[in-house]
């Protein structure tokens, strides 16, 4: 028996939400509108479910979706609300939300760290080492080349490190 196309959501919505929200999280480090915008990208797959054409697996057309959402709420920010909330983040040290803390994948020093990088960098860490994806299905969620993905990354493990060498974190370059 075929399944129907909401219960494939659904089942897509149980298997893949919680990463997806993490993910979005990481990007507009507020917790409510990273529920939003989840919200939002099973919504949007729904609507375009005839179009998934199984080219990548559904993590990975899911985290394209929640990419573009994600980077559509950002175009339709003011730029100066931008402006402040980037001021106000950098002042405010309970940024974190509690779900944020409790993120198993790795530490909340990490957390900080990658918040205090360029956003390419950001995003290509946490989508190849944090969730795991491939350089292909990168490339494929950011919209970029897999070279591109290959150099973003090649910049961003020796940013991160730097970062956390200079917060205190790491003592030696030899992690």
């Amino acid at each position: 028996m075929e399944k129907t196309k909401k219960e494939e959501i659904e089942r897509w919505y149980d298997d893949h939400s919680d990463v997806i929200l993490k993910f979005i999280l990481m990007l507009v480090k507020d917790y409510q509108q990273a529920e939003d915008l989840t919200h939002e990208t099973f919504v949007k797959a729904y609507l375009s479910y005839d179009s998934f054409q199984q080219n990548s697996s559904e993590k990975t057309w899911l985290f394209r979706i929640a990419h573009n959402v994600t980077i559509d709420y950002f175009r339709k920010q003011k730029p100066l609300s931008l402006l402040k909330d980037f001021i106000l983040s950098k002042t405010d040290p309970n940024r974190l939300p509690q779900e944020m803390i409790e993120l198993k994948e790795t530490s909340l020093e990490l957390y900080e760290a990658l918040e205090k990088l360029k956003e390419a960098y950001r995003k290509v860490i946490v989508l190849r080492k944090v969730q795991g994806f491939s350089v292909r299905d990168t490339a494929t969620i950011l919209g970029w080349s897999e070279s591109k993905v290959k150099s973003t990354q090649f910049r961003a493990i020796p940013a991160l490190r730097k970062q956390l060498v200079k917060d205190g974190y790491i003592y030696e370059e030899t992690v």
